[in-house]
């Protein structure tokens, strides 16, 4: 099932709270994925199983708490395998917190319900997950001239009373609602031909609103309000932005097992309906209407279908290969009006083809090698259409060709994985610095840039109760013959700079991490995990000046067990976080111009928490 956004290509975990609880497992395929882990995978995938069958009766309960008035709740139940047929699970969650940030708050509240039908040779399965968020809005970062004194600084929601006093609205929140209907059914036809289906139907409504100073009536759609002689053309306004989306599909695969052979067919189908419109709810020179004016409504209407084979082949005990080929087609209509009044009635079609090749290579016990390369196109987002120039061309899809060879080891107490990547792309979607017709800034594509790294994994079983693990990825990640622009405000014009190779943003050259791991007594565990992160930079200029630092953050792990007869878990957990109190930042961004031939730049970053703490307690009961 795709959790993606079809619009945006992103993935807002915060509209499904406490999501991790009830994953059992987590799997993710670097480079391009296959086939049957989603159709617009690129440049990575992760898989999430939500569901297993457990045959006994279980409950749980999991609380705790941490800085920033950090609360977590959740309760888990399952019924088991009743009469080896039937079984109910479910999940309800709770998540308050402060935030590190000034009155970036969280209230979150999620929920999962299912149930299975086991048959000899047939599952169907049923679940519904529901999430809901209100989060005060912290997106625009700490300037950079204030990062190193006020840290928690949070701009969103300032406005100023009639009286000159600076305040700061309260309702200055994102709220939304995302529900899930997920249908699966299993049959095996014999011992060789299996088929998988699954329907899934998603539902999303929300808003964010914001107060804001200063606004002209026309850019509303609104008329001007006339008091006696005086004629009103701004003012303070409260605003909210809605969303209201629709997602539904069928994904399906049959796969044939016979000797050494191992073929699949499958596919999907997705419709998808996003609503964008916005409402005027409050203004200042009108108090008393409470009205709730609708300046712009616009939709994107997307259809997405693929089709594939896949087939695996065993050559011998040591080689094997696969192949995988998929079509995807797309068709995109947007219409209506953005929140700049522009038109933006437009239609695209996609038509790509993905293959895939590979082979694996057991050259010797514990030893094995493998190689594939693979293709994927991305057709460009919401935001890169309707913001694109309108003098120019549309956005082109991405294509990416991904090359990758690879050798892994393990005798049981010592594990080394090593991996060498090639990414190579066309016509990549990057900010230039350029700018539509109404000042926005907009994506535009590069002829070509690459991604080229070697990563290496590494684990090795110290003592019988001592484990350590390594991993780290040096990279380079370049765009070929790059020209970036900067506003000019003198001459309301562009500043062009041919920069030729530049880095991509973002994109930091060398990423590790390392844990250490002890049980010195039993059901007593142990951990110190940390994380460094090269420098990176925040646009595509390669500028120094305009960088995140390096940093090198390290946690702190405690997990105690206890088993009993009336309860058969009790469990403990303290997660002691950047206990080295180190100050650093994970993104940023950064507007330059110039204005009387003075290069000057506006800019917000977002800084991590310092140290900080979460404390935890489990009950389980099971087999009951």
């Amino acid at each position: 099932i795709p959790l993606n956004d079809p619009e945006s290509h992103g993935t807002w975990w915060v509209d499904l709270p406490d999501f991790a609880s009830g994953v059992k497992n987590i799997q993710i395929q670097r480079g391009v994925g296959t086939s049957t882990n989603g159709a617009g995978a690129f440049g990575a995938s992760v898989n999430l199983q939500t569901f297993n069958l457990k045959k006994k009766p279980y409950a749980e309960i999991n609380s705790s708490a941490g800085s920033f008035r950090t609360f977590k709740n959740n309760i888990l139940f399952g019924t088991g395998l009743i009469n080896n047929k039937v079984s109910f699970s479910g999940r309800f969650s709770k998540v308050n917190s402060d935030g590190f940030i000034n009155r970036a708050f969280a209230d979150l509240s999620s929920f999962s319900l299912s149930g299975a039908w086991y048959g000899y040779k047939s599952i169907l399965k049923v679940m519904f997950l529901s999430g809901k968020e209100r989060t005060y809005q912290a997106w625009d970062g700490v300037p950079g001239y204030i990062l190193d004194t006020n840290r928690t600084y949070n701009g969103i929601g300032q406005y100023t009373d009639q009286d000159g006093v600076t305040r700061y609205y309260d309702n200055e929140t994102d709220n939304y609602r995302q529900n899930h209907l997920q249908v699966f059914y299993s049959k095996e036809f014999g011992h060789d031909l299996f088929l998988n289906l699954a329907f899934h139907y998603t539902k999303g409504e929300g808003y964010y609103e914001q107060y804001k100073e200063n606004q002209e009536f026309g850019d509303y759609g609104m008329d001007d309000v006339v008091i006696g002689n005086d004629t009103i053309r701004e003012t303070d306004m409260i605003r909210q932005k809605w969303l209201d989306n629709d997602l539904y599909g069928i994904t399906y695969s049959l796969n044939y097992r016979k000797n050494n052979w191992n073929f699949t067919f499958g596919g999907a189908l997705n419709k998808y309906w996003g609503n964008h419109f916005g409402k005027v709810i409050w203004t200042q020179a009108a108090e008393k209407g409470n009205y709730q004016h609708e300046w712009y409504r616009s939709q994107g209407i997307k259809t997405d279908f693929n089709i594939y084979g896949k087939a695996g082949w065993q050559l011998s005990s040591e080689l094997s290969i696969f192949g995988d080929l998929q079509l995807r087609r797309l068709w995109y209509n947007i219409d209506g009006i953005d929140d700049d009044l522009r038109d933006l009635t437009q239609d695209h079609n996609y038509l790509f083809f993905n293959p895939k090749f590979g082979l694996n290579y057991n050259f010797a016990s514990g030893h094995k090698t493998y190689f594939s390369v693979s293709v994927a196109n991305r057709e460009p987002n919401r935001s890169n259409l309707v913001d694109a120039n309108p003098g120019r061309p549309a956005p082109t899809y991405e294509t990416l060709v991904d090359y990758e060879l690879g050798y892994g080891f393990n005798s049981g107490k010592f594990a080394l994985k090593a991996n060498v990547y090639f990414m190579d792309y066309n016509n990549q979607l990057v900010l230039t610095g350029e700018i539509n017709d109404v000042g926005a800034p907009v994506m535009t594509n590069v002829d070509q840039s690459y991604r080229l790294g070697l990563e290496l994994i590494t684990g090795y079983k110290i003592l019988k109760n001592l484990d350590w693990e390594f991993n780290i990825t040096l990279s380079r990640n370049k765009i070929l013959n790059f020209t970036g622009y900067v506003d000019d405000w003198d001459t309301w014009s562009q500043r062009s700079e041919y920069l030729g190779v530049t880095d991509l943003s973002f994109s930091p050259s060398v990423v590790a991490g390392n844990s250490v791991s002890w049980e010195p007594v039993k059901n007593l565990r142990m951990a110190v995990i940390s994380k460094y992160v090269g420098k990176q930079f925040i646009d595509n200029t390669s500028s120094n000046s305009r960088i995140l630092h390096p940093y090198l953050v390290h946690d702190f792990s405690v997990q105690y067990n206890i088993y009993t007869r009336i309860i058969p878990e009790i469990g403990f957990n303290f997660l002691l976080n950047n206990f080295s109190n180190t100050s650093y930042e994970t993104n940023a961004w950064i507007y330059r111009y110039y204005y009387q031939d003075v290069e000057k730049y506006m800019d917000g970053y977002f800084p991590q928490a310092g140290i900080h703490f979460l404390f935890g307690m489990k009950i389980k009961f099971k087999n009951f």
